[in-house]
């Protein structure tokens, strides 16, 4: 008997393990477009792990090493990879039969008419116990957690993606305040300037005294434009050391402008490509797999489960039943099984199924928002590159023309052909040509950052 129920749990086992489960559903064919709209005709140019090697400065890729070692959030992201790796490891243990090492004593001690009874039953030895996976259901279970390992991996991917980008377009924003400081201060000086020319033509008798108030007044507004740019260049610099992990005391950015920087060329190849390049699409197509595999593990608790027991090792005494008892300590074996089968729960079981069914078509919907909001990201990304590009070209005409129109309406109100306003307007122009200039350069600089985090900053699914 005891073989023929080993030999028929061998075969349950065998056609237990067997079990698969059908794929998760897919993205519909209408939600990947042939091509990028706003790409050239060029051939892809993928963004490689160290993209931000490609803006020729060393001292933002020392800042992006650094951030990978010691950002908070990536250290976060690290941890909980770490406990989806251990809870992988734990669904897996439940394929494997569980050991134990088992030992009990106990003492009898009687007294009745006269006489006295003592005797002391123990136990010792090996136990094991294993659930057949008939139906599926722990491989099911395996399969999830190892979907859920997956989908943190991508996720600290993510996170180290959103991460570097973060550092990239911080370093960036720094710089550029710094140029935008600089315009300022020339303006300054600029109009510090015009005001010692106005001051000898009022003093001479050749211009009203209205035109020395109005250089004055001029002059105060440069010197109020600094402090707030002064103090948006601290807080850039300060949110800049938080993305190393680090407190902003003591930290510096040698790099005073945008002038060395360059940015390096990329491009997308098809849209399906990009389906296998970003970690947060990997990331909601695991997260869905693992919904769909607890769709089979729920459906599997609802059918019988099976479990085999047994228990070998030293007793005494050697055999305690009712039937027959052998006395005197020696081998004991005990083998079981047992069937368990659920008859009413009031559909805890049936909901539970439900539940992790309209899990699943949640998931989906949350991949298919994932895949189409990364196409857009690309198409936005690539647009904004164009531009600006087209924007920084017209700003650096724009400048180039009113420094011109400046010099030329100092010589001539310094020769008393011009009239004072015509001074005032000129500067202002040129600076705000030059602030916008300063700012758009950034914003290509950041548009580029946006284009290699759209195609998955050199990330692969393999």
């Amino acid at each position: 008997m005891i073989r023929r129920a080993l030999l028929l749990s061998a075969g349950l086992l065998a056609a237990g393990c067997t079990q698969q489960t059908s794929p998760p559903p897919g993205l519909p064919p209408s939600d990947v477009p042939a091509a990028f709209e706003q790409a050239s005709a060029t051939a892809a140019a993928w963004p490689t792990p160290d993209w931000w090697q490609g803006f020729g400065s060393s001292e933002l890729a020392a800042l992006e090493t650094t951030a990978q070692a010691n950002n908070l959030d990536i250290a976060q992201a690290a941890a909980r990879l770490r406990q989806a790796d251990a809870r992988s490891r734990q669904a897996g243990a439940a394929l494997l039969p569980t050991v134990s090492l088992n030992g009990n004593g106990q003492n009898f001690t009687g007294a009745s008419g006269g006489g006295s009874g003592n005797e002391t039953d123990f136990f010792a030895g090996v136990g094991a116990s294993y659930e057949l996976d008939f139906w599926g259901k722990n491989k099911a279970g395996v399969d999830s957690a190892d979907a859920l390992r997956r989908a943190s991996f991508a996720d600290r991917a993510t996170v180290a993606l959103t991460v570097t980008a973060a550092v990239a377009n911080g370093y960036f924003q720094l710089l550029a305040l710094r140029e935008r400081l600089t315009v300022a201060e020339d303006n300054l000086k600029s109009a510090q300037a015009i005001l010692s020319v106005v001051q000898r033509r009022v003093t001479a008798g050749y211009a009203p005294n209205s035109d020395l108030t109005q250089a004055r007044a001029g002059l105060a507004a440069q010197q109020a434009a600094l402090p707030p740019l002064q103090q948006q260049e601290l807080e850039a610099r300060t949110a800049l050391a938080i993305l190393l992990g680090r407190p902003p005391e003591g930290f510096a950015v040698a790099a005073g402008d945008l002038k060395g920087l360059t940015a390096p060329i990329v491009a997308p190849g098809l849209p399906s490509e990009l389906l296998t390049r970003r970690p947060d699409l990997a990331m909601a197509e695991a997260n869905l797999v693992a919904a769909h595999a607890d769709i089979a593990a729920a459906r599997a608790a609802m059918l019988p489960s099976i479990t085999l027991t047994a228990d070998a090792g030293v007793q005494n005494p050697a055999l305690n039943a009712a039937v027959l008892t052998l006395g005197g300590t020696g081998f004991a074996l005990t083998l079981g099984a047992s069937l368990v089968h659920t008859i009413f729960d009031g559909g805890k079981l049936e909901a539970k199924a439900a539940e992790t069914e309209a899990r699943e078509e949640e998931l989906l919907a949350a991949y298919r928002a994932a895949a189409i909001a990364a196409f857009s990201d690309t198409e936005n990304a690539l647009g904004s590159l164009t531009h600006l590009a087209a924007q920084e070209r017209a700003l650096q005409d724009q400048a180039t023309q009113s420094e011109a129109v400046l010099r030329a309406a100092q010589r001539k109100y310094t020769a008393g052909g011009a009239d004072f306003l015509v001074v005032t307007d000129a500067q202002r122009n040129l600076y705000a040509a030059r602030d916008q200039l300063s700012d758009v350069r950034r914003a290509r600089l950041s548009a580029s950052v946006a284009l290699f985090k759209a195609l998955g900053g050199g990330w692969r699914a393999d």
